[in-house]
């Protein structure tokens, strides 16, 4: 069987290692040192001054909005997977949906202005497959009307725009550190903001608002990662190279063998250095990816319909149509793509697709 992705497994031998640290330690949570070795790599790695490693990639978004958001309105996207909306509803603001440019599959910032009122609060935007938002044109917006930034960087570990970490932009960036992405600790996260002062804000937040045993900063949650968490991800961080290197291939293959006469894909906005997180293709109809889709589930081949359905159309939202998001919606498909992916599988999946659509 054939899945859209296949968590990465790093050397059981490497990964007890790190697991006898902690044996060693007899401290297995609560910032132990695994964590804390974790944290400063990944701030060296990703070239960025601060980062907070969380226990899922939701709670950030969840934390960034309860600091910035304030119960207003959030402008956002439709084209996003669900947690995305989940949060601003979670914590009692409102989303307004703003459409996507129909290349980038990123809020489309020509629109956000328009979107604007005397409730707006902040912009949450997604950098979409790892692919980033117009963040100039976002910065200029938000300092024009007073409003934080938030980017849903689930998808964007190791990305750089102008050779500037990606998650060096914005007030708050988070990312994923699910066993589905490229670099994972099992199930995680992290937070990234530039402002020391915020930083610190979200650093209390992220354990019950404590300063010290007995005291507290103010209102938190419980966002920690375990050291068995923290090991996973020191060990699979050393792999880094051969895991890009890898799925930069299957997309190359992909790019070389596919129609896209018939199918288009993302475009990679100018000046990324991309992380090959997922590769989606386009097709011309939603009927043309049901006939694919199944001739491929056929053969034991399992894509993904991501992101699927647009999230203006969720019922706890209702929001306003948005058409470019609902059509690349319904006929969008991220294809396997994960380390191991055998040029054979690729052959079959390639041929599968191009003979449906021909």
């Amino acid at each position: 069987m054939i899945n859209v992705t296949k968590t990465f497994l790093p050397s059981l031998e490497a990964y007890q290692k790190q697991l006898q640290r902690i044996w060693a330690n007899e401290w297995l949570t609560n910032r132990g040192a695994l964590l804390v070795e974790l944290e400063e790599k990944l701030r060296n790695y990703l070239s960025v001054d601060h980062i907070l490693i969380t226990n899922n990639g939701t709670i950030p978004l969840q934390m960034a909005l309860k600091l910035l958001g304030n119960g207003g309105e959030i402008i956002t996207t439709p084209f996003s997977y669900v947690a995305t909306t989940a949060a601003i509803v979670w914590e009692n603001c409102k989303p307004v949906f703003v459409d996507i440019n129909p290349e980038y599959l990123t809020i489309d910032e020509t629109k956000i202005e328009a979107a604007i009122t005397d409730k707006t609060t902040a912009i949450l935007a997604t950098h979409v497959f790892g692919n980033p938002c117009h963040v100039e044109a976002i910065e200029v917006i938000a300092k024009k009307h007073n409003l934080k930034v938030i980017y849903d960087a689930a998808h964007a570990f190791g990305v750089t725009y102008k050779n500037e970490s990606i998650f060096n932009f914005g007030d708050i960036s988070t990312c994923s550190f699910h066993a589905t992405k490229l670099f994972h600790t099992g199930e995680g996260g992290a937070l990234f903001a530039k402002d020391a002062n915020l930083q610190h804000q979200l650093f209390y937040s992220h354990n019950f608002g404590h300063n010290g045993p007995e005291a507290f900063h103010g209102l938190g949650i419980n966002a920690k990662i375990s050291e068995l968490q923290a090991a996973m991800g020191l060990t699979v961080l050393s792999y880094m190279e051969t895991i890009l290197e890898s799925r930069k291939k299957v997309v190359a293959y992909y790019k070389q063998h596919l129609n896209f006469k018939e199918l288009k894909t993302i475009k990679i906005r100018e000046h990324t250095q991309w992380n090959y997180s997922y590769y989606p293709i386009i097709f011309e109809t939603e009927s043309q990816l049901v006939q694919v889709q199944k001739a491929l589930n056929d053969a034991n081949v399992f894509p993904r319909r991501y992101f699927y359905p647009s999230l203006n159309t969720i019922a706890y939202v209702k929001g306003a149509a948005m058409p470019v998001s609902e059509s690349i919606a319904s006929r969008i498909l991220c294809l396997p793509l994960y380390v191991g992916l055998e040029t054979s599988e690729l052959e079959q999946i390639v041929h599968l697709i191009n003979t449906k659509i021909c």
